[in-house]
């Protein structure tokens, strides 16, 4: 999906997620959690331009053999791996059957070494490029559960089976909300095989790397697989509203959402007193868009009021941005007696809104990506039950320096006068 403003803001809502994600409430005290064994599916293209002899003197299929081995021998027991190819079977001019060119090579489960690796073994250069096909198959491998899925797609050149074009069909699984993630990796690639891949690993989260050597490109899938296999939050899919009214009830945690472009969507979080809302939302910009955007996470009452707003803009220069905002309740009193604690809960709306735009060529669905923390903590002892504005206490500071400013203006045209009238009389 993200070094960027938004972990700072969004961290403690992760710890909290990840709180109730090992701790769920419906969990017997002291009861074990089990946790679903993560799944990795290599995508591997074995098209007839992997006979190209350009990675330290030997084949492309060869290197990708060779890697193949080593990542299966240092695959963690915990991960459910599977193997997938593109372009291995038909070697015809046909392009209707070159396009449904790929296949489960070894299915996603529990990893037999020795049968994975004769499996790879059998593998031939032989047709076409059919990425779009491929990460639609892979996708439904890795379907089922709440087990961290990851994609690992490898290849060395762009797919030929347009118009299901691989960039799109990342955005529709990213759009899915199973939070499956697709890393890319070029085999010496060319600017436009680099471009494809890019687009297909921003627009689902992943990572795109350049590959030249053997060494790199097995060492690089270890480091995925091995990602796969350290525990993470994992975000809850969710839809916001159009309205306050309508918008979903959250609590802490962490969030993914897609917004159109110019989109403002609602949600709704609790508040009680004594307590502090600590917001974020980060909108990342998975295809090309015009320059001058921005982002708004904005708090307001169930009747319209605002209480704090962040902002943040950009030009062109980064794919993601982020705002966030705090929000401290005051406690309220006899909020000590049940009756009272609970009739004083607030709940407030929190607006996401983006100003993207794209060129007319960019296709603008699905929406764009977002991703929403949130935390509920306890309050600062003297916490104001406002932030007027959006500036909280700090008006006391406004107040201080406009009445500094006033006195100083009188005293500085008061010495001015006793200047020009001594000034006169000598």
């Amino acid at each position: 999906m993200i070094t960027r403003k938004w972990v700072a803001a969004g961290a403690c809502g992760l710890l909290a997620t990840l709180a109730v994600g090992l701790f769920p409430a419906n969990a017997a005290a002291g009861e074990p959690v089990a946790k679903e064994s993560p799944k990795v599916e290599l995508v591997l293209d074995v098209s007839g331009s992997m006979r190209a002899t350009d990675i330290d003197g030997k084949s492309r299929m060869a290197a990708a053999k060779q890697a193949f081995n080593e990542v299966l021998d240092a695959t963690p027991d915990e991960v459910r791996l599977g193997i997938r190819t593109l372009g291995a079977t038909y070697p015809g001019d046909d392009r209707q059957l070159g396009c449904k060119d790929t296949k489960q090579l070894y299915p996603v489960g529990k990893l037999d070494r020795t049968e994975a690796k004769t499996a790879v073994a059998t593998l031939a250069p032989t047709g076409w490029t059919p990425i779009g096909p491929a990460l639609l198959g892979a996708a439904d491998d890795l379907k089922g559960g709440d087990a961290t899925r990851r994609i690992v797609l490898i290849t060395d050149g762009e797919d030929t089976c347009a118009p299901l074009d691989p960039c799109e069909v990342a955005r529709d699984i990213a759009a899915q909300g199973i939070h499956l993630v697709i890393d890319t990796l070029g085999l010496v690639p060319d600017a436009k095989t680099r471009n494809q891949l890019i687009c297909i690993a921003e627009a689902t989260g992943g990572t795109y790397t350049s590959v030249q050597h053997t060494a790199e490109l097995s060492g690089r899938v270890k480091q995925l697989v091995d990602r796969a296999a350290t525990p993470v939050v994992t975000p809850v899919a969710t839809e916001g509203a159009k309205q306050c009214a309508g918008a979903p009830q959250l609590g802490a945690g962490l969030y993914t959402d897609r917004e159109a472009f110019g989109e403002h969507r609602w949600y709704r979080v609790d508040v009680k007193p004594g307590q502090e809302l600590r917001a974020s939302v980060s909108v990342a910009a998975d295809r090309a868009v015009n320059n001058d955007y921005g982002v708004m996470l904005r708090a307001t009452t169930v009747h319209g009021r605002e209480i704090v707003r962040g902002s943040e803009a950009g030009d062109g220069r980064t794919d993601m941005i982020s705002t966030g905002l705090r929000y401290p309740k005051a406690e309220a009193d006899g909020s000590d007696k049940d009756g009272d604690a609970k009739a004083a809960v607030e709940t407030v709306c929190l607006q996401v809104s983006n100003s993207f735009s794209a060129p007319a060529s960019v296709k603008t669905t699905p929406g764009l990506p977002v991703e929403l923390t949130i935390d509920v903590v306890d309050g600062p002892d003297d916490a104001s039950d406002a932030a007027s504005f959006g500036l909280g206490r700090g008006w006391w500071l406004i107040g201080v320096l406009v009445l500094a400013g006033l006195v100083a203006g009188v005293l500085w045209g008061w010495i001015s006068r006793w200047r020009i009238s001594v000034w006169r009389t000598n």
